[in-house]
């Protein structure tokens, strides 16, 4: 499964709307900086789908709007 997300790191919170299947838009309180957005952004949307978060694969981990692979 292909999903597409929309990022807005160091927002001040961590929230994750989904906008239409197989696409979200999510909030993030950590930096882009060494990987730590993009971490906290596994772990939400590994919460909000209610999967691992070792199935979740970014494909464009530097862009703001990341399309992520979800490996069933």
């Amino acid at each position: 499964m292909i999903i597409k997300v929309k990022v807005h790191p160091k927002s001040g919170r961590s929230e994750v709307v989904k906008i239409s299947e197989g696409e979200f838009e999510v909030w993030l309180k950590k930096i882009p900086s060494k990987g730590k957005a993009n971490a906290e952004l596994i772990r939400l949307i590994s919460k909000e789908l209610g999967i691992s978060s070792k199935a979740i694969r970014i494909k464009n981990p530097k862009s703001r709007i990341k399309i992520i692979e979800v490996i069933e």
